[in-house]
């Protein structure tokens, strides 16, 4: 009778246990089909370069496509051209420019291949628009100003061309400003005088400023020079992760004065300091010698490059995990609360955490969030409202300046 009564308890709470989940499962669902979801930061495009990949079709390489992002509940995607540092002068930056031109050309090709899945968004109206349309909604971002080269008049052209943000530099310095991981260290000590013209450029013509891999002292310049509120597109904490692409908590509070909203970065080392792990350190390096110079490289070529270093890093990384990333939307939340926060996957630049390694697994970071304890005003704020409040704040300044 005693067994009985305890193999009845046991059943009892297991289906308990499986009845909340299943129905905070459910709730997920109705939270993504009411409001707008928005991935601020994602490589995408890489994949669109020499390559057959197309978006349209639910795909087993990458993260992300349009079908996938049916299934995540995602709405809305901001696809950066991401051009690396490389040379600086004449020709580098024209080469730079000719490559960014090319992969604009290949989103919007992309897009018109798969008009009834997808559309380009340039405003966050038009982002709401298109998702009443059950389609997904495409932002294009650049990241790295180095293509801007020292010509003002690109900053224009790629927002004619439907870029909303600049990542004004990734992991080297260039002429804008220091990045936050130059092995060579400062060489401007923050925004150089190009760089204070290059953002006041775009407050001028209302395209947002996005601080994620600059360095400390850029970041303040730049709040000291945009007079519009700033995004950190993909970056996380430094008080839970020690890497210097995280903010601190001094540059959190500085954001909140600016207005601004930090988008957490799900790539697994800015989201958990990485235990010692010598074997994939040694499979990593030894995959770097075999190719060569990563720079001297074809696209097709670094293509295949990052492709099999993304199946090392698969095989022998210990990934961080949902819960992880939610803590620091936790500590973004205790440290300027939830108006200042957002998501950032960084997917297909290596973004990727146990439990969401694609756009297909997105709601399980809104099933984390509902765990514990977050509202559906809450939820609507991270996944986008924040986002585009931004948008529209940027978009504000920059009419009211022409009046």
């Amino acid at each position: 009778m005693k067994n009985n009564i305890l193999i009845f308890l046991f059943v009892l709470i297991f289906s308990s246990c499986g009845n909340t989940e299943n129905n905070l499962s459910k709730k997920a669902d109705r939270i993504h089909r009411k409001i707008l979801t928005v991935d601020m930061h994602c490589d995408t495009p890489l994949n669109l370069i020499g390559s057959d990949f197309d978006p349209g079709k639910r795909n087993n390489e990458g993260c992300v496509d349009f079908p996938r992002m049916i299934e995540g509940g995602l709405d809305s995607e901001f696809f950066a051209i991401f051009i690396s540092q490389g040379a600086r002068n004449d020709t580098a930056y024209q080469n730079a420019h000719k490559t960014a031109l090319e992969m604009f050309d290949a989103i919007h090709k992309s897009l018109e291949k798969n008009s009834a899945l997808a559309e380009l968004a340039l405003t966050p109206d038009d982002a709401l628009k298109i998702k009443k349309k059950k389609k997904r909604a495409i932002f294009i971002c650049l990241e790295n100003g180095y293509p801007i080269g020292r010509n003002l008049d690109r900053i224009r052209e790629y927002y004619d061309l439907g870029a909303r943000y600049i990542t004004l530099c990734h992991s080297g310095n260039n002429d804008i400003c220091d990045s936050s991981n130059d092995p060579r260290g400062p060489e401007n000590n923050g925004l150089s005088p190009f760089g204070e013209e290059v953002v006041k450029k775009m407050n001028e013509i209302g395209m947002i400023v996005d601080v994620s891999h600059i360095s400390d002292e850029s970041f303040f310049d730049v709040l000291k020079v945009s007079k519009a509120p700033v995004i950190a597109s993909h970056s996380s904490c430094r008080a839970l992760c020690s890497s210097p692409r995280n903010l601190t908590d001094e540059m959190l509070l500085a954001l909140k004065e600016n207005g601004g909203v930090i988008h957490i970065c799900i790539l697994s080392n800015f989201i958990k300091t990485p235990e010692p792990n010598p074997e994939l350190n040694a499979k990593l390096k030894e995959h770097k010698e075999s190719w060569g110079d990563i720079k001297k490289l074809t696209q097709e070529q670094q293509k295949e490059y990052r492709s099999q270093r993304k199946e090392l890093q698969s095989k022998y990384k210990r990934l961080a995990t949902v819960a992880d990333v939610v803590d620091h939307i936790d500590h973004v939340v205790q440290v300027i609360g939830i108006d200042y926060v957002g998501i950032g996957t960084d997917f297909d630049g290596g973004g990727a955490v146990e439990g969401c390694s694609s756009v297909a697994e997105m709601k399980n970071i809104t099933l984390e969030l509902l765990r514990r304890g977050y509202s559906k005003s809450d939820i609507k704020k991270i996944w986008g409202a924040n986002s585009m409040r931004v948008f529209r704040e940027v978009e504000a300044i920059a009419e009211k300046d022409k009046n």
